[in-house]
């Protein structure tokens, strides 16, 4: 059987990818299930905070700590996967987020807002190993076909983003506490999509012999130029996402416009975050990735303009729109950069590393950006102006980071 190349330590993979293609599926197929419980969690979270919480600015502190046990889930999920596979690493997420479903939906039982909070930190271990997802999809696939298959588990994401909603409606009124359905919910959505992982069929790294390589510490691996390059831009990528995306809301009904606006601003943006998957990585095989993410920034710079430069209800819309665009091909740009940039035994260390930095970033973001928009004037529009303003430096970083890299000659890439 023909072969194609591999990095060194792993097995060389068959040409036609069709042990990527079956693992692509259940993963795409684990996205949208499992996946689907972030937007619920996400909706119910902060609305359901309101009413638990004493002071009505923590309403959103549940949304933090979710990406807050992300980002110190990263390293220890990562290392797990490394040791023992990912198959393994999964099935420690869906049970985190099964549990994290069990302990919010006991919170808002007790009407403990402590204990709920407790809830959406173990939720966060859940979402830090959906993030791995991605970097699965690679594990198998040969360089020609990674692009494609980070595209399409990505892609997954739509199908989460239309259910997870519809959960939420159908869920969230069955008891008399609200969204104590939606919680229960979460804990089935867990179970059911933890049996997917038994069709995933990526071999666990091999045990390194006494001999062999030992790799680049992270410090080695973070200063390789191609790895920093991709780090920060999956950060700026994601951070400038979250902290637009977040404050949204308050922005669209701030400025006098209807929740239900504000939900349509919202739903659009995430459509414009997963559809372009679906040709995201055939983009990238076609023109590069560095490439791909140069535009990936250039469209994230676009929505801001349009979002300074008015509060029409259009320029919302068009706003998001770009937002989730340029998202989509600067975050899955940055992980395909990533994923080529480092050997099988160094995925460990690099993968819990990059995790831990972009969710870093994005635990930051959702912080600042109810800051930015209550804080800043004495208005929403005045708000949303600084909120977007904060954008500018985060892409000259990151716009200047791509720009280094693609002048310097390819063998000082790496």
């Amino acid at each position: 059987m023909n072969t194609s190349s591999s990095p060194s330590g792993s097995p060389p993979m068959p040409s036609d990818n069709s042990q990527a293609k079956r693992n692509v599926i259940v993963l795409v197929l684990a996205q949208a299930l499992l996946g689907s419980q972030m937007p619920m969690i996400f909706i119910a979270g902060g609305l359901a905070g309101q009413s638990l919480a004493s002071n009505a600015c923590l309403a959103t502190l549940p949304i933090s700590l979710i990406v807050l046990g992300s980002m110190l889930a990263a390293t220890p999920m990562s290392s797990i996967m490394q040791k023992w596979g990912r198959r393994a690493g999964f099935f420690v997420g869906a049970g985190a987020g099964a549990l994290g479903g069990l302990v919010g939906a006991y919170g808002l039982y007790l009407g403990s807002f402590p204990i709920f909070l407790a809830g959406s930190l173990l939720t966060g271990i859940y979402m830090s190993a959906h993030g791995f997802y991605r970097f699965a999809a690679a594990d198998t696939a040969s360089d020609t076909f990674r692009p494609k298959a980070i595209s399409y588990v990505m892609a997954g994401g739509l199908a989460a983003a239309i259910i997870g909603p519809q959960l939420v409606k159908a869920t969230s009124s069955v008891f008399v506490i609200p969204f104590l359905g939606t919680y229960l919910t979460v804990i089935l959505v867990n179970i059911a999509g933890s049996f997917l992982f038994l069709m995933l069929d990526i071999p666990k790294p091999a045990t390194p012999s006494q001999d062999a390589p030992r790799g680049r510490t992270r410090w080695e691996l973070i200063t390789t130029p191609r790895i920093a390059v991709a780090v920060i831009c999956a950060m700026v990528s994601y951070a400038l996402m979250n902290l637009v995306m977040t404050s949204t809301p308050l922005a669209v009904v701030g400025c006098g416009y209807t929740r239900n606006n504000a939900a349509d601003v919202v739903s659009l943006h995430v459509l414009a975050m997963y559809i372009p998957s679906f040709f995201t990585g055939h983009l990238i095989t076609r023109f590069g990735v560095e490439r791909i993410m140069a535009a990936g920034l250039f469209i994230l710079a676009a929505a801001g303009v349009v979002a300074l430069s008015g509060v029409e209800l259009s320029n919302f819309f068009v706003a998001l729109a770009l937002l989730g665009f340029g998202w989509n091909f600067g975050f899955i740009g940055a992980t395909t950069m990533l994923a080529g940039a480092h050997e099988p035994h160094e995925r460990g260390r690099m993968q819990g590393l990059n995790d831990l930095l972009v969710f870093g970033g994005v635990t930051f973001a959702s912080l600042a950006s109810g800051g930015l928009m209550n804080c800043s004037g004495g208005s929403a529009a005045e708000g949303w102006t600084a909120v977007n303003m904060a954008m500018v430096p985060l892409l000259f970083l990151a716009g200047g980071a791509l720009l280094w890299l693609m002048l310097r000659p390819d063998s000082e890439r790496t």
